[in-house]
C-alpha cells in the first residue's frame, strides 16, 4: 500500500454578505413590464405570482445604496479569514469572480480599475507583496471556476492559501421593465482555500469545465431595456429564458457526471450538492436527469440545499453564501460530515458548464 502523499486544496475558512434590504414580490406591484416593445397585459400580482411559481423565489436582497461590489467581498473575506483562524499575510493569491464589477447606485456603469481583488486587497490592508489580487469574469459559473483555478496552483506547490471571493451587486444592472429582473439579487460569498499533504484524496479531488459559445454564447448579454421609450443608451441583463433552462437540464447533468466519475466515484456516494442558485425548478430538472444518467430513479432527500426562494440569485455568490451557511448550520437539514463527498456545481454565461467533487 502506497504512502506517498499528495497535495490536496482543503477548505479551511468560509464567509458571506447577506445584504439586509428584503425585497419582496410586493416591491414589483407598481412596476410597468414590456415584452417585444409592447406593455404586458397581464396584472402585475398574476406575473408575480406565476414567476414565483416557476423560479420558487419569493424575496431577493439588494444592497443599501452606500455599498458596491467591492465593499461586499471585503466583508465575505475578512469573514473567511476570521473563520480560518489565519495571518492575512500569508494569503497568496486573492480572486474575485464578479461580471460587472463596482456600480455606484443610479449609474450603469461598471467600475473594474483597479481588479475589485486589488481593491480587497488594499481595504484588508494586506501589504504583503507576494499575495496576487486579481479578478475572474466567467458569467455565473465564476466562482466555481476561481475554485478550480486555486486548486491548481495549490497542486502546483507555488501557492499555500488562496483566497477565492464570489460576488455581484445584479440589482444595478438589471432592467425594471423585464420581468426576468425579479430573479436577480446581491450578495458576496468567499472561501479560503489551503494545501494540505495527504496520503488519501481530500479536498477537491475531480472537475470539470465545458464552454458552449458558438451555438449558445447569446443566451445571457448585455442589451437595452425592453421599454421602447428609453433612449439612455443604457445595457442591461437579458436572457433567454426558455432556451436556457433547455440548455442547463440537458447540459449540466452530464458535465457533473463527467467530474464525479472522473473521481471514481458513484451518485449514491455524493451527500450533499451544492448547486448555483439559479431557478428552483431548473436545478431540480437538473438533479433529477443527473440522477437518471445513472439509472436511479428518485434523489435523494436532503441532497440539495436551497436558498434560492429568500435569496435569489445572485449570481457568483450563489454557490459560496450557500456553502457558508450550510457549513455555519444556517440551512436547516443540512449538515457536512468529514469523510463524505460534495459536488459544487454551476451554468451561466458564456455559456459556461462547470463542476468539481469535493471530500469533506
Amino acid at each position: 500500500m502506497s504512502t506517498e502523499k499528495h497535495l490536496y486544496s482543503i477548505i479551511s475558512g468560509t464567509g458571506s454578505y447577506i445584504p439586509d434590504n428584503v425585497i419582496s414580490g410586493d416591491a414589483f406591484l407598481n412596476s410597468t413590464f414590456y415584452e417585444n416593445g409592447l406593455k404586458l397585459e397581464k396584472a402585475n400580482d398574476e406575473i408575480i405570482r406565476k414567476f414565483s411559481e416557476i423560479t420558487e423565489i419569493n424575496e431577493r436582497r439588494y444592497v443599501s445604496e452606500d455599498t458596491v461590489n467591492s465593499n461586499m467581498g471585503t466583508i465575505a473575506a475578512q469573514r473567511a479569514i476570521n473563520d480560518a483562524g489565519i495571518d492575512k499575510e500569508t494569503l497568496d493569491q486573492i480572486i474575485f469572480c464578479h461580471n460587472f464589477g463596482d456600480i455606484k447606485p443610479g449609474s450603469n456603469r461598471m467600475d473594474i480599475l483597479p481588479s475589485l481583488a486589488a481593491k480587497v486587497k488594499q481595504a484588508l490592508d494586506i501589504q504583503n507583496p507576494d499575495c496576487v489580487a486579481y479578478d475572474l469574469i466567467f458569467g455565473c459559473p465564476g466562482w466555481v471556476q476561481g475554485a478550480i483555478q486555486a486548486n491548481y496552483v495549490i497542486k502546483s506547490g507555488d501557492a499555500n492559501r488562496i483566497l477565492v471571493i464570489g460576488a455581484e451587486t445584479l440589482s444595478r444592472i438589471i432592467d425594471p421593465h423585464d420581468r426576468d429582473s425579479m430573479i436577480f439579487s446581491d450578495g458576496a460569498g468567499a472561501v479560503i482555500f489551503q494545501a494540505k499533504e495527504s496520503e488519501v484524496p481530500t479536498g477537491i479531488i475531480a472537475h470539470k469545465t465545458e464552454t458552449h459559445a458558438v451555438n449558445f454564447g447569446s443566451l445571457l448579454v448585455m442589451g437595452p431595456s425592453y421599454n421602447p421609450e428609453e433612449t439612455n443608451g443604457n445595457s442591461y441583463l437579458k436572457m433567454n429564458g426558455r432556451k436556457l433552462y433547455e440548455f442547463a437540464v440537458i447540459n449540466v447533468p452530464q458535465v457533473v457526471k463527467k467530474a464525479i466519475d472522473k473521481a471514481g466515484i458513484g451518485i449514491k456516494d455524493i451527500k450533499t450538492v451544492f448547486i448555483h442558485q439559479a431557478n428552483g425548478k431548473m436545478d431540480h430538472a437538473i438533479m433529477k436527469r443527473l440522477f437518471k444518467l445513472y439509472d436511479v430513479d428518485e434523489v435523494p432527500v436532503n441532497l440539495v440545499p436551497m436558498t434560492i426562494s429568500w435569496l435569489g440569485n445572485s449570481s457568483v455568490a450563489t454557490i459560496p453564501t450557500l456553502l457558508d451557511l450550510v457549513l455555519k448550520g444556517k440551512v436547516e437539514g443540512y449538515k457536512v460530515k468529514e469523510g463524505e463527498y460534495a459536488v459544487f456545481a454551476s451554468v451561466g454565461a458564456g455559456m459556461h458548464i462547470n463542476a468539481f467533487v469535493y471530500k469533506f
